[in-house]
């Protein structure tokens, strides 16, 4: 693994661990985190510090991925997701930000549609499947498919 420090009009990268054949679009803002092999990060993607992204991954264009968030190995992540850290955030009369990180977990082979947002606190199972503009509140288990604002399990009605 290297660590990348790129500062160019099309990429601010800082303090980056990559993995081998990593490749990683114009138009991206990723510090402090780390991406295994073989991973794919689009443009116009943003991706904080202390998020691991696993092996083999595919995080499409204009995603947003905060602070606490672990995805592990062959996730695909679809357009425009974005991941919330903090389900009650503050702002005191001083302006200063105080806040909870809650972290979240997305577990291997999970797919993430178009537009979902995940909020704080949730693991998404292996292999779930989150359908494009859902709202995950809960954690969602191994093999689920769920939709929907908030996303609810399809899981029953397709048996």
């Amino acid at each position: 693994m290297k660590i990348l420090n790129i500062n160019e009009s099309k990429k601010s990268i800082r303090d980056v661990k990559v993995g081998k054949d990593v490749k990683i679009c114009d138009f991206v803002n990723l510090y402090e985190c780390q991406i295994d092999d073989e991973t794919l990060i689009g443009t116009f993607v943003e991706i904080q510090r202390g998020v691991k992204i696993g092996k083999k991954c595919r995080v499409q264009s204009h995603t947003f991925i905060c602070e606490g968030v672990t995805i592990e190995d062959e996730v695909f992540i679809g357009h425009g997701v974005m991941f919330i850290n903090d389900r009650r955030p503050t702002i005191k009369k001083t302006l200063s930000k105080t806040w909870k990180l809650e972290p979240v977990i997305i577990k291997e082979g999970a797919i993430i549609g178009s537009g979902a947002v995940i909020m704080g606190g949730v693991t998404v199972g292996r292999g779930a499947f989150i359908g494009a503009g859902a709202v995950v509140t809960k954690d969602v288990s191994d093999g689920d498919i769920v939709i929907g604002v908030p996303a609810r399990s399809m899981k029953k009605k397709l048996k």
